[in-house]
């Protein structure tokens, strides 16, 4: 759940990385202000799962947060120190993503799957000869690995009948996937579709979301072919090269809290809301999808 803070923990008691003087100041200078920032958003409560005339209101406040502790991050030498591949600047979008949906979700039920998965893909069997299949199902999950999940853990035990050997396995299915992004190239766009129309061949209810802060997408995009149900631009600006948003006379977008504030309401109606649906719900009303 707390995505970021366990990367930066990393950090911090590596063996062999990090261990520097500059480093060591800039991830305690870091830590300071990372926990500020958690304990600020723990003590902020909602929005959940009644509609309240506050949602706005605390959701306003939680995207306050999220910039100031960005802004703090994002600045050029941490950004330096910390580059892309150590998935530290990353990481906040998904830490924030569980703060969002937090209350809502554990409202819902305390059992609820939250925060970053390795996710039920596909099964197949493959016992090593007939004798061993009789007496053992031999079943092999692939995972996916999703950014941020709100969805289900379930437990599955397995047996061939007359056999006493049972296997027992763990799934998480996810009911909404999110992907967190800095940016969103077209690359990234056909893996993320790719990702969503997997998942939806499993579970055909869920819902799958891309949120990133830039986009770097032309015009000539076809958006509608691809499988996912939103994007989200949250600074809602084109991508500029990274040393270029460190230029005095770069423009930096906060992160919108209208946008977050869609995704928020969007999730949530998707959440309370019926999913009745296939071809026996379809065919009272005469026409099925």
């Amino acid at each position: 759940m707390y995505v970021h803070g366990n990367n930066l923990e990393q950090k911090e008691h590596h063996q062999t990385k990090y261990k520097d003087a500059e480093s060591r100041r800039y991830l305690s200078e870091i830590r300071f202000r990372y926990d500020q920032w958690k304990t600020a958003n723990e003590v902020l409560r909602g929005p959940v799962a009644d509609v309240s005339e506050k949602d706005f209101l605390t959701v306003e406040q939680r995207v306050k947060l999220l910039n100031d502790y960005k802004d703090f991050l994002d600045q050029q030498h941490y950004a330096e120190k910390f580059d892309s591949r150590s998935n530290l600047h990353s990481s906040v979008l998904e830490e924030f993503m569980y703060y969002l949906f937090r209350d809502l979700v554990f409202g819902i039920s305390e059992y609820a799957l939250i925060g970053k998965s390795h996710s039920f893909k596909d099964i197949f069997f493959r016992a090593p000869s007939y004798l061993h299949m009789i007496k053992k199902p031999h079943a092999l999950f692939e995972i996916k690995d999703h950014d941020f999940t709100i969805g289900a853990s379930v437990k599955t035990t397995m047996k061939c009948r007359g056999s006493a050997l049972i296997e027992e396995h763990d799934w998480d299915i996810p009911a909404v996937a999110i992907e967190c992004k800095t940016y969103l190239d077209k690359t990234m766009l056909q893996d993320v579709s790719t990702a969503a129309e997997q998942l939806k061949q499993k579970n055909p209810n869920a819902m799958y979301i891309v949120v990133a802060e830039w986009l770097k997408l032309t015009g000539a995009v076809n958006l509608k072919k691809y499988k996912i149900d939103q994007i989200y631009v949250l600074r809602k600006q084109k991508n500029t090269d990274r040393e270029f948003r460190y230029d005095t006379n770069y423009q930096k977008n906060p992160i919108y809290d209208d946008v977050i504030n869609h995704c928020f309401n969007s999730v949530r109606e998707f959440l309370t809301s019926d999913w009745e649906g296939g071809i026996s719900h379809g065919i009272d009303r005469g026409f099925l999808i």
